[in-house]
């Protein structure tokens, strides 16, 4: 997935969106500068010979260790539009070539062949996002010792490429670090304020997963609008039924409670069924969280019903596995609705938990049922006391597949836990 915002939208004053041929066309005939964020290239990249550097995966990692940027190939250094050959363009090679010379590993790669209207020029954008994981080492090889490996770190200095001297490195390690440890509290802080307030709702067991985008929004992203937000939360309940090839038993009924309106919260949409005007005693109490910094949370009281249904078995921690499931299918088809709605190009993490009001005292007790009703809790079941948070990443390039198995990557972090596939 491209950004959608690039040095490009910057200069010619356009909303986020897809490139156009047309926006390079049009930098082109205005003469823009190169700058750390933009680097004109004549021709395609060409394999390295003689022991030389891999320049495609050196202007990759450059891009990445600095703030990101556009590689567009088929304009000159002095900025006249030559075109390329789309033929010629091996989106696979280029791919291999950053695999195999860069580490960590540049993802988020977006290869654009762009084309004028009548046909007659064509150029090749690599959209290379800023990374979380810079600094980005270069490895080659010496011309003259083909056996040693030697690793540098480049980045953007102005228009040029530049290689960073020791206290760089050092630097970038730190802030790295550093990101890691901010984007797990906020992600700590969404969770736990979340479980907060379900549990004060019901005093019940939740579930609670928020996503968090690694990178922040772009400062000129609107928030969404009321209308917006409830889309969003539609087109979330029909993606995790495509995903999961099953109807929805979580999110669903903050959209059939009696008003499901979004309302207003600290720089975030909430809707939910939990307010004292609605049937979330007829319905499991939900309720989600579109904040404008692109979080999601989806939390949901795993108890509802499931505690009558049990009754006189002394359990007061059931935790049914398929409204496990149901959660972690919806939370990670609502994060990715949340992002195409936002334009958002960004990978996200996310974190889903379990968790009991903090005066209960007994196990989590793994709950199976059978069309509809509650019918055995597996006597080779483990019943922990607590259960660890499960985690995983949805990728910023993530198809129907690739967010079908990180949903079944969260569930089966919980599930896991009792002992049951």
């Amino acid at each position: 997935m491209a950004r959608s915002w690039t040095r490009l939208h910057a200069h010619l004053g356009v909303p986020p969106g897809a490139i156009t041929y047309d926006m390079v066309a049009k930098a082109v005939a205005d003469r823009l500068e190169e700058t750390d964020d933009l680097d004109w290239k004549e021709a395609l990249p060409q394999p390295p010979q003689d022991g030389r550097w891999n320049e495609f995966a050196k202007d990759v990692a450059a891009m990445a260790n600095t703030r990101g940027g556009l590689l567009i190939y088929g304009v000159s250094n002095d900025v006249r539009m030559t075109g390329i050959n789309p033929q010629q363009v091996l989106e696979q090679q280029l791919r291999q070539w950053v695999r195999n010379h860069v580490q960590p590993y540049v993802s988020g790669l977006s290869f654009l062949p762009l084309a004028s209207d009548d046909g007659s020029h064509s150029v090749l954008v690599v959209d290379v996002p800023a990374s979380v994981m810079a600094p980005h080492l270069v490895y080659g090889t010496a011309a003259k010792d083909k056996a040693q490996q030697a690793a540098v770190a480049p980045y953007r200095d102005g228009s040029h490429t530049d290689w960073m001297p020791e206290h760089l490195i050092a630097r970038a390690y730190q802030d790295r670090f550093a990101r890691q440890a901010a984007a797990e509290a906020e992600l700590q802080e969404h969770l736990q304020y979340a479980a907060d307030i379900g549990l004060h709702a019901s005093q019940a067991v939740w579930i609670v997963i928020p996503s968090r985008p690694q990178r922040p929004l772009p400062r000129m992203v609107p928030p969404l609008d009321l209308s917006a937000a409830l889309r969003v939360v539609e087109a979330g309940l029909r993606t995790s039924v495509e995903l999961k090839g099953e109807a929805n038993r979580v999110m669903a009924p903050v959209l059939r409670s009696v008003n499901p309106t979004p309302r207003r919260g600290l720089r975030r949409w909430v809707i939910s069924n939990t307010l004292p005007a609605s049937d979330s005693i007829i319905r499991r109490p939900v309720f989600v969280e579109l904040h404008h910094d692109g979080t999601t949370v989806l939390a949901a009281d795993l108890s509802w019903k499931a505690l009558e249904r049990l009754e006189g078995t002394n359990v007061t921690c059931p935790v049914p596995v398929d409204a496990v499931a149901s959660a972690a299918f919806e939370a990670v088809a609502l994060a990715a609705e949340f992002r195409r709605a936002l334009l958002d190009d960004s990978a996200s993490d996310v974190t889903a938990l379990v968790v009991a009001p903090p005066d209960y005292r007994e196990p989590f007790v793994p709950v199976v049922r059978e069309m509809g009703t509650f019918v055995t809790i597996p006597d080779y079941a483990r019943r922990p006391p607590r259960l660890l948070p499960a985690t995983s990443e949805i990728p910023a390039a993530a198809d129907a597949d690739v967010l079908r198995s990180v949903a079944e990557e969260l569930r089966a972090g919980i599930v896991n836990q009792f002992g049951l596939e």
